[in-house]
């Protein structure tokens, strides 16, 4: 039995199921195994179940004895998980099942995404579904594929499909929040090719690394001014280049577009006789940013090590294009919201910058729940990356949710909260991407509300949820499922 030390905690039904899941490899864009599992899923517990034109899985259970009068509920999660490892952890999400254990109140991966997003909403519909002695009313999961790169099963999910009055989105963050608005995103990418140049003779050459950032959530992080790797090395070969006419020979920094960039390498060389004052600058430069950030980023590490030179670098004057255009492209938070409090607006993560072999290729995420806002700050890194001669493409848009105050669904989660807490709940909208906005475009008549347990560092390999949330989030979910308005 895999993850026994999980599996032995409280509520067994949940995290039973979540350490089932998280035996199937399933990163976003490759969920054939995840799908074929939750179909068996179903079929084996004589449910209806199917899966449509694009890979979600729906599976229909009808209501418990007395609950016949109440409104269809669709309990929605989405099945792939965002895959982010540390450098030295040997681990291949293809084929591996993820390795938990219980580190106090938390439940961990060893040096990877534990995938508790959306996953403790997924195992939460399963069991749920299994359940015998749960009242619910009829319920249809929807388990929708690749959330977490382009939602792409929401926006492929027809019109008509789903019976189901009120939805239940279980991929908020804070077990405290009730999520009732979400902002939408786009895809920014700008590419360019460039001549590769011979190295002259003369020249030392150096591997740089910058790691041990946090990372987390491009959304949902994105206000607390983390690091971005990105960023952190673009400073770096600026400075080396202002001052030392240092030469790029590649850079590959980030990984995925929704993770904010935790470690970038890069391998560039400086003429031999200014060797010293290269690694001098550097040390010091690299002693001020880890100033800077030392309150946030306490790990942050940014070394140097001398390697053989380069064979070829590239054109001198694209890499001064490049350097000048991803020192002035925005990152992080680009507006707050004016209407509610402590929320950010508009955003952007440059995720992923890689420099090689001839292309350069920026790839950016930018969020907003404001259409019109998002569209400036994506005309802004367009101009900011056409003016070095880039062809930037804008793609897999897909639209916020806009808050509804008076949603009757909304009513019940935040008078059962309060009743079993004693507390009022957050109401709130996030700056993160949820599918409810995609989905309310085919169901437009569907109430739809958001909440979950408690899960920390979520898109990074610190990624970790709360056992004794877990539990408290159960509660409410069957004390919801319970309540639901009649027909």
């Amino acid at each position: 039995m895999t993850n026994p030390e999980v599996r032995a905690l409280e509520p067994k039904a949940l995290w039973n199921k979540f350490a089932d899941l998280n035996a199937v490899p399933r990163p976003s864009k490759k969920e054939e195994r995840v799908i074929q599992f939750m179909k068996d899923f179903g079929a084996n517990l004589g449910l209806e179940t199917l899966e449509d034109e694009v890979g979600n899985v729906i599976i229909r259970k009808p209501a418990t004895k007395g609950m016949e009068d109440r409104k269809m509920v669709v309990m929605q999660s989405h099945l792939d998980m965002v895959h982010q490892k540390n450098a030295d952890t040997d681990f291949d999400f293809d084929t591996q099942g993820i390795e938990m254990y219980v580190d106090g109140d938390w439940v961990r991966a060893r040096g990877t995404t534990l995938g508790a997003d959306n996953g403790l909403g997924v195992a939460t519909i399963m069991a749920v579904l299994e359940s015998t002695d749960i009242a619910h009313p009829a319920i249809e999961a929807l388990f929708t594929i690749d959330e977490e790169t382009g939602m792409t099963g929401a926006m492929g999910l027809k019109g008509g499909v789903l019976k189901g009055d009120i939805l239940l989105n279980l991929d908020t963050e804070e077990d405290d929040e009730i999520g009732v608005g979400c902002a939408g995103g786009i895809d920014v990418t700008a590419t360019r090719d460039y001549e590769v140049e011979p190295l002259e003779e003369g020249k030392t050459g150096y591997e740089i690394t910058i790691k041990g950032l946090n990372g987390g959530h491009s959304g949902m992080d994105i206000i607390k001014g983390l690091g971005n790797a990105n960023k952190l090395m673009n400073r770096m070969l600026f400075d080396g280049f202002e001052n030392f006419g240092m030469r790029i020979a590649s850079i590959n920094g980030g990984s995925l577009r929704n993770a904010i960039p935790r470690e970038s390498f890069a391998v560039i060389a400086v003429d031999t006789i200014q060797k010293d004052a290269f690694e001098f600058e550097f040390k010091a430069l690299a002693d001020a940013i880890k100033k800077e950030f030392k309150l946030l980023e306490a790990n942050l590490d940014i070394s140097f090590k001398e390697t053989s030179a380069p064979v070829s670098v590239m054109e001198l004057g694209v890499q001064e294009g490049l350097l000048k255009a991803l020192y002035a492209a925005h990152n992080g938070v680009y507006r707050m919201s004016p209407d509610i409090e402590d929320l950010v607006e508009t955003s952007n993560n440059i995720a992923r910058v890689t420099v090689e072999k001839g292309n350069i290729e920026i790839l950016c995420l930018t969020r907003s729940s404001v259409e019109s806002s998002k569209t400036d700050l994506v005309n802004a890194l367009r101009a900011t990356f056409e003016l070095i001669g880039c062809e930037v493409d804008a793609s897999g848009d897909y639209p916020g949710w806009a808050p509804n105050m008076d949603s009757a669904i909304l009513k019940v989660l935040v008078a059962k909260y309060k009743s079993l807490n004693n507390e009022e709940p957050v109401v709130a909208a996030c700056h993160a991407g949820l599918e409810c906005g995609i989905l309310g475009q085919n169901y437009p008549g569907m109430d739809m509300i958001s909440f979950g347990p408690t899960i920390k560092g979520a898109h990074s390999p610190d990624e970790r949820a709360s056992i004794t949330s877990a539990q408290k989030y159960w509660d409410f979910v069957i004390e919801v499922l319970k309540d639901i308005p009649k027909k």
